[in-house]
């Protein structure tokens, strides 16, 4: 009889040791998780834009630290804005895409933005041309390398096209 007592106890011993080693285990892993940057603050650092396949007229919206970006190619009709980025022969318009009256995401026409929440109304330059938006829409920081754009890292260029809105 004292071997079957001895081998239950050392059964109960090899389970408890297993459960514990089971349980540090997911706690390592918690731990561990806990220390790793969330998803979306990942997805705060730099973003790309390959300009290669931007399109005259056709607004391209990227999203970069949880707001809209608008990308927009210029067409040779769209008015020079001494703020526009310009790539080789081609001129674009790089702004975030927040009305500077309440933050609403303005919608695109063929002419420009137009705010549905007061009626503010900016050109394809990002200027304020109607109702109360106090100022252009902001420029975030970008740099250029070739037809990439890299938006969270300021740039010549971008510094270039938020001095041409003070």
């Amino acid at each position: 009889m004292a071997n079957n007592t001895e081998g239950r106890r050392d059964f109960m011993g090899m389970a408890l040791g297993g459960f514990t080693a089971l349980g540090g285990i997911g706690a390592l892993y918690a731990m561990k998780r806990s220390w790793d940057p969330l998803p979306s603050v990942k997805a705060a650092g730099f973003t790309t834009v390959d300009l290669s396949g931007a399109q005259p007229n056709v607004l391209n919206v990227e999203k970069w630290r949880g707001k809209p970006i608008f990308v927009l190619e210029k067409t040779s009709e769209m008015k020079d804005f001494e703020g526009d980025l310009v790539i080789g022969s081609k001129r674009y318009t790089v702004v975030i895409g927040l009305c500077t009256h309440l933050g609403c995401i303005p919608a695109w026409a063929e002419s420009g933005w137009k705010c549905a929440c007061h009626g503010g109304e900016f050109n394809t330059s990002g200027q304020q041309t109607f109702g109360p938006p106090p100022k252009p829409f902001v420029v975030p920081p970008f740099s250029v390398n070739g037809t990439i754009l890299t938006l969270g890292e300021t740039g010549s260029e971008s510094k270039a096209m938020i001095d041409a809105r003070a």
